[in-house]
């Protein structure tokens, strides 16, 4: 079975940093980038690949600090994860590809679609934020984490984070994390940055989803050129999981996989919804 398995890949030096790289499958075939969440790693989505067909090359980066990516000295933010996806990329020889993010990778995944020149045929986020505005939910639920609490809350995080990281500094990278989701600077989010965002997109949420609300994702579809949006029922923030079988299907369907069959997707063309 296809799969990330922390061994097969190689490092990317970056700066003063070590970033993680798993590909695999025909180069020959269309590119599907995989982007994890706030520290998680490539093998949060092993479940979704393996649901996946053979007519993709995959790739998979562990983010700065996350996985076996070491963190270096630079400070955490959603413009240098961006930047560090971009040298990879280049570096091999990849301009055109769909990119699939969650969570923190989402927003990445936003950026480059905002910022950068790649062709991107289509993007999938889920769970991702992309704009500063309805963020005081988050100040307040980040400002009583402690990493000390994460720990307990979440156990086997922990445990593959040391498991896999060769430096491990788990304290550093969780302080860090919290910055970075707290930050308005133009570090951060794209914000009305979207606008330039041509490909077509599949906005995701679970509808349990704490951190992105429904109100959020319509908003971007407003702003996006060509943007479907999907709330996913009875899922949370990792609504990929939480749902796999119904979030396979429909992201097989968008990703021209299996005939489509529109029953969740709703599409709010960009020119009504400003009219």
């Amino acid at each position: 079975m296809r799969s990330f398995d922390h061994i097969s890949g190689k490092y990317f030096n970056i700066d003063d940093a070590k970033i993680y790289c798993e590909t695999f499958g025909d180069e020959k075939k269309p590119v599907l980038l995989f982007l994890h969440g706030g520290l998680g790693n490539i093998e949060d989505f092993n479940d979704v690949i393996s649901e996946l067909p053979d007519k993709f090359s995959i790739i998979g980066i562990d983010s700065r600090g996350h996985g076996k990516s070491t963190l270096g000295s630079k400070e955490l933010t959603y413009e240098l994860l961006q930047k560090d996806t971009e040298l990879i990329l280049k570096r091999l020889n990849i301009t055109n590809l769909t990119i699939l993010g969650f969570s923190n990778g989402g927003t990445v995944a936003y950026r480059l679609a905002s910022f950068t020149n790649l062709k991107i045929d289509r993007l999938i986020t889920i769970g991702a934020p992309w704009c500063n505005q309805h963020i005081e939910h988050l100040i307040e639920a980040y400002s009583k984490l402690t990493s000390d609490n994460w720990k307990k809350e979440c156990p086997s995080v922990f445990e593959s984070y040391n498991r896999l990281n060769p430096l491990p500094e788990f304290d550093t990278l969780f302080r860090q994390s919290v910055k970075m989701a707290l930050d308005v600077s133009p570090t951060g989010r794209p914000n009305e940055s979207v606008k330039n965002i041509s490909c077509p997109s599949l906005i995701i949420r679970g509808e349990k989803d704490p951190i992105v609300s429904n109100s959020n994702i319509v908003e971007l579809s407003k702003l996006v050129k060509s943007a479907y949006i999907l709330n996913i029922p009875s899922a949370g923030h990792e609504a990929f999981q939480d749902q796999l079988e119904l979030f396979t299907r429909e992201l097989k369907e968008f990703i021209g996989l299996i005939p489509r069959s529109g029953r969740l997707w709703s599409f709010l063309p960009r020119e009504s919804s400003r009219g």
